[in-house]
């Protein structure tokens, strides 16, 4: 799927691409997924319905490049400052506190959708989250490597659901957005310790 995505976006300029994503996220916001057409796509963009299709196969894969192109931050697999905790510390300092909440708050408007349909969820594992679970492990296996994590922990094949856990619940549970201070202060107190990395400064 990825390398045939590939081929069809290349037919269009990255500034053209970057302008088709931004519409697609300004209409989630308005309408959200499921009120969401290639139709209304087509319109807000000036654009074909029959070019966006032959571009991104359909609405599930064209929400999912839209959220993994728009995704604040560093490229995990280029942060290396020799600590798991300053890799760490330095992926959640790569996207400001307004990013992430934009970003925090379309996730939880796409999570039920994500769900109840089978398209979604598969272009989502496929374009968002399983990249960057390889890119988290490689970070992760870095600090094995480095002797920092023992490679026999068995929080290691946890990181990611920590992640995630940290992003859902404090929603949930504070009705706040996570910020970098949060992040980093649950980095310290929860996913360090869980893999035996010393939290001193």
């Amino acid at each position: 799927m990825t390398e045939t995505a590939t081929a069809r976006r290349s037919r269009i300029t990255p500034e053209r691409e970057a302008e088709l994503y931004a519409a697609v996220l300004d209409l989630l916001r308005e309408v959200g997924y499921d009120a969401l057409t290639m139709d209304a796509v087509a319109g807000r963009t000036r654009s074909s319905k029959a070019t966006l299709y032959r571009q991104w196969g359909g609405k599930a894969e064209l929400v999912a490049r839209a959220m993994r192109h728009s995704k604040p931050g560093a490229d995990i697999g280029s942060i290396d400052t020799g600590s798991l905790r300053g890799d760490l510390h330095a992926l959640v300092m790569s996207t400001d506190d307004c990013a992430m909440e934009q970003n925090n708050a379309l996730m939880r408007g796409l999570a039920m959708a994500v769900h109840g349909n089978p398209d979604l969820l598969k272009a989502f594992r496929e374009v968002i989250i399983e990249p960057e679970m390889v890119e988290i492990r490689r970070v992760v296996q870095r600090a094995v490597d480095r002797g920092e994590v023992r490679p026999d922990n068995p929080a290691i094949d946890y990181v990611v659901h920590m992640f995630v856990g940290a992003f859902v619940a404090r929603g949930m549970i504070e009705d706040r957005p996570p910020t970098q201070s949060f992040l980093r202060s649950y980095l310290d107190a929860v996913v360090l310790p869980a893999l035996g990395v010393s939290t001193s400064r």
